[in-house]
């Protein structure tokens, strides 16, 4: 038998959507196992204190508890970066590995990988977020040349609230967007109970949809040097080179 690959995933506190449904993808490979370390997140605004919940020193002593663990790679499954700015997690993939000698990834690099990957420069952006919050992702995708051509967010700003959000609703939302004709939809928040409506969204509307807690699999996966294809049954991504 092979030896198992562990992908350790640092977690918000407070998210309830991101571990089952990371379980579950690694559970469609062989000798894959899932393992998590939680840092405390409870609310998302542009707040101070909001914002304060993303200090490095948080991350780090959840990812030093992870690489007891003897992990193969950590990955971040969170979307702050892409309100705080794509920098702030290059930054924590370079001290996460310099802290604990693991290769890292995170949920916002690795998305912002695949969009190079394809040349995808127009988005759809559908968010549990507040419409201040949107807006900066809005403006960040802008400044690296992704226009994001629709967006829809339901202006919830409690963490937790945001893996209530039913399925049927986000696939309502993404119908909507749709209707601008990206070249992909994105579900931009790891607390949301998305990642498993790939396939039938891609069915059904021709767009690729890219979940953050898939960007997240994806990019430990590539960090880790295996082969994302392995996994199937979770949207066109994992397919992408």
């Amino acid at each position: 038998m092979s030896p198992t690959l562990r992908l350790g995933v640092l977690t918000p506190s407070s998210n309830t959507a991101l571990e089952p449904l990371t379980c579950a993808i690694a559970s469609s490979m062989e000798n894959v196992s899932a393992h998590f370390s939680r840092f405390r997140v409870t609310e998302i605004s542009l707040q101070p204190k909001a914002l304060g919940q993303f200090d490095d020193g948080n991350i780090l002593a959840a990812a030093e508890l992870l690489a007891d663990a003897h992990v193969d790679v950590i990955g971040w499954s969170g979307t702050a970066a892409g309100w705080r700015g794509f920098g702030t997690d290059q930054q924590l993939v370079e001290r996460i590995h310099a802290r604990t000698g693991r290769r890292a990834s995170t949920a916002v690099l690795a998305l912002n990988e695949l969009l190079a990957l394809r040349g995808i420069e127009r988005l759809a952006l559908v968010t549990p977020y507040t419409g201040d919050v949107q807006q900066r992702i809005v403006a960040n995708y802008r400044a690296i040349g992704v226009e994001v051509v629709a967006e829809r967010h339901l202006g919830i700003s409690v963490n937790h609230d945001f893996a209530l959000v039913t399925p049927e609703t986000l696939q309502g939302l993404m119908r909507e967007a749709a209707a601008a004709r990206p070249q992909a939809i994105v579900t931009y928040c790891t607390n949301l109970r998305a990642a498993q409506l790939a396939p039938a969204v891609e069915a059904e509307l021709g767009i690729p949809l890219l979940d953050t807690v898939s960007t997240t699999v994806w990019g430990m996966l590539r960090a880790a040097g295996a082969d994302p294809a392995q996994v199937s049954g979770w949207g066109q991504l994992y397919g992408w080179r």
